[in-house]
């Protein structure tokens, strides 16, 4: 077999491999426990729209100052995130807490 047409099979190979490969993007949407009703349902919006594309989600809950105490508000937040999102998402990885940030991840169905 010649060498040539041999590196030529290979390279279409890893082509076709590489059509077949999925690719999503993490992207990332940033909260405070206060933040206003109608400003929550905009950043579902834009949760729904992201997961739509296939795309991962990662919802940031940011405590700022005395906010610290209000880890229960942010929780409640992140759990009507999820109910909303509910018939186009699941959730990775639940709500976790690191220094001053709450964290979770939403990945499609």
């Amino acid at each position: 077999m010649d060498y040539g047409r041999y590196r030529y099979e290979t390279t279409k190979k890893k082509q076709e491999a590489k059509k077949k490969q999925s690719t999503f993007q993490v992207k990332e949407i940033k909260i405070r426990p206060k933040t206003g009703e109608h400003d929550l349902y905009v950043k579902i919006d834009h949760i729904k729209k992201f997961i739509e594309k296939k795309d991962k989600v990662k919802v940031t809950v940011v405590f700022r100052g005395r906010e610290i105490t209000l880890m229960q508000l942010g929780r409640e937040l992140l759990e009507k995130i999820v109910n909303e999102t509910a018939e186009n998402a699941i959730v990775e990885q639940l709500p976790k807490f690191e220094g001053r940030t709450m964290i979770m991840i939403l990945a499609p169905k």
